[in-house]
């Protein structure tokens, strides 16, 4: 194919005995992944451009990645309605944008971003660059025993380079506040930009003519244009967990409380965990919390350490070990007033029509043992009839529809037992593992602090539920049983940290074996392992 930029000649059919003038099209490319109207914001794009009497065309590239699928949508149009001696031009568009000569990127998400800027799509004398910095995350990110979040701040700098003008901002919150999708208040904030030969006007008559979802399109749409040509809006504090209402002079106190017994470097996490739990169990339940925290205060506070690292660290590792998620939760979430509220609005379900929702359970028999009384759940996972038949019965899963009485009330019915958590088998187990791993902080934050640090990182092994927790609590008690090994080499505390962050980086456990392998740590605990 002709190169589009020196052989403007090529691009005209049927005008050989005279020259076309040196008119160059209009290049643009959006990455967008499925179910976010990236054909949508190219055909409004395109309808844009022939309502000006300007020759355009679209093409769109599937491709398979590992969230929903993302597409190329490449749009040429000709800024140019008719040649000079009268006859409409019929232009040659290429089919596919060519690196170095893209006018326009426009991108659904950050690391769609990341592909444009790596790809050579975006040029720093040439392209404008429109991204949305919400996150889908990979299936990499999303099945990593840690943090396996990528952080964006290299993307967006490395953009900041790459393009001539760089327009970004979280236009996913700003379509979904509109009642609107993303393709809308990307459209406007390409508007916004000015990098089109078209007014906002007609753009906006691009949407009316297009005649769906007119009204929150349009929205969203100066929604966009406002943060192209502003900036984006200062961002509002995430709203709080929900708590009943009648505990909120309850909670004004223990806010108070921790002001008065606690460090104020603490003061955020302190406060944020004692909701989580209120809401997660019962007030008794945060105060519980707290009380556990005061020998960690207490040394911190000898220490005469105004940060009390240890003291906010363990407070965020406990708030979050002690709120596990379990099957009462899980219920407990998903018949929440506020839950089928947001899914009304995810689906724009209208006054007339009716929702169903059909909740997807496969509970095992364990998670099933972990909810019962402790003699209960211990009995039933014994060998036995009764294993046999629960597991028969639970073996092809369950689909429960949470929008009709009946299955609504099964859920209840399972939330309910959040009364009776505290003398459940789950509940004795992780509170005893829970005790266990706050003693050896408080055992060793006295003549080895540091150490006592990373004991308290090691809780970030303990996470989800199902065999990902198993898994995790499995390297969390390996790593617990070599601390006597670990306290008695002089680089004890770089090497928990080796092995907590092996551990994280893969649900096998491969690297945490090598690791110890490396080591020559052969005893009786790592066989056990």
């Amino acid at each position: 194919m002709p190169n589009q930029t020196t052989f403007t000649e090529a691009r005209y059919a049927g005008e050989s005995a005279k020259p076309a003038p040196q008119v160059r099209p209009i290049c643009i490319a959006i990455l967008a992944m499925g179910g976010e109207g990236g054909g949508v914001l190219a055909d409004w794009i395109v309808d844009l451009a022939e309502q000006q009497g300007y020759p355009a065309q679209s093409t769109s590239v599937p491709g398979v990645a590992q969230r929903t699928g993302t597409t190329i949508y490449y749009v040429e149009f000709l800024p140019q309605a008719a040649s000079a001696n009268g006859h409409a031009p019929a232009p040659v568009l290429s089919l596919m944008p060519v690196p170095g000569d893209v006018d326009i990127v426009v991108a659904s998400e950050l690391m769609e971003m990341g592909r444009a800027v790596q790809r050579g799509l975006v040029s720093p004398g040439e392209t404008t660059l429109v991204a949305s910095t919400n996150r889908v995350y990979s299936m990499t990110e999303k099945s990593a025993m840690g943090d396996g979040r990528v952080d964006p701040a290299p993307f967006i700098a490395a953009a900041q380079k790459a393009a001539k003008r760089f327009v970004y901002g979280d236009f996913a919150v700003l379509a979904e506040r509109n009642g609107s999708v993303i393709s809308a208040a990307l459209f406007g904030a390409l508007a916004g930009t000015g990098a089109l030969p078209f007014s906002r006007e007609q753009f906006e008559a691009a949407i009316r003519r297009a005649g769906v979802g007119v009204d929150s399109s349009l929205k969203a749409f100066g929604a966009g244009f406002d943060l192209a040509q502003n900036g984006p809006a200062p961002q509002t504090p995430a709203a709080r967990p929900a708590v009943v209402e009648r505990t909120q002079g309850l909670l004004k106190a223990m806010d108070e409380r921790i002001a008065a017994e606690f460090p104020a470097v603490a003061g955020t996490v302190l406060k944020a965990a004692v909701r989580r739990l209120a809401d997660y169990q019962s007030l008794a339940y945060a105060e519980l919390y707290l009380k556990r925290l005061a020998p960690l205060r207490d040394i911190d506070q000898r220490r005469g350490d105004s940060n009390a690292p240890l003291l906010v660290e363990t407070a965020r590792y406990l708030a979050l070990w002690m709120s596990y998620e379990d099957t009462v939760r899980v219920a407990d979430l998903k018949i929440r007033a506020t839950r089928f509220e947001r899914v009304n609005k995810e689906v724009k379900a209208k006054a007339d029509q009716v929702l169903h929702i059909n909740e997807y359970f496969h509970p095992r028999l364990d998670e099933i043992a972990d909810t019962l009384p402790v003699w209960l759940g211990t009995l039933l996972m014994r060998p036995g009839a009764l294993r046999n038949a629960l597991e028969r019965a639970t073996s092809k899963g369950r689909v429960v529809r949470t929008t009709s009485l009946r299955g609504f009330l099964l859920l209840y019915g399972v939330a309910a037992l959040r009364g009776t958590r505290p003398k459940s088998l789950r509940y004795q187990r992780e509170h005893a593992e829970m005790c266990n791993w706050l003693a050896h902080i408080e055992q060793n934050a006295g003549s080895h602090y540091a150490m006592a640090l990373e004991i308290a990182e090691c809780q970030r092994l303990v996470k989800g539920y199902g065999d990902t927790h198993a898994r995790g609590m499995r390297n969390f008690k390996l790593i617990e049983g070599l601390l006597p090994k670990l306290l008695a080499n002089d680089d004890g505390v770089s090497r928990i940290r080796q092995l907590r962050e092996a551990a994280l980086k893969d649900e096998e456990g491969v690297q945490l074996a090598t690791l110890l392998q490396g080591w020559n740590w052969s005893d009786a605990t790592l066989a056990a392992h």
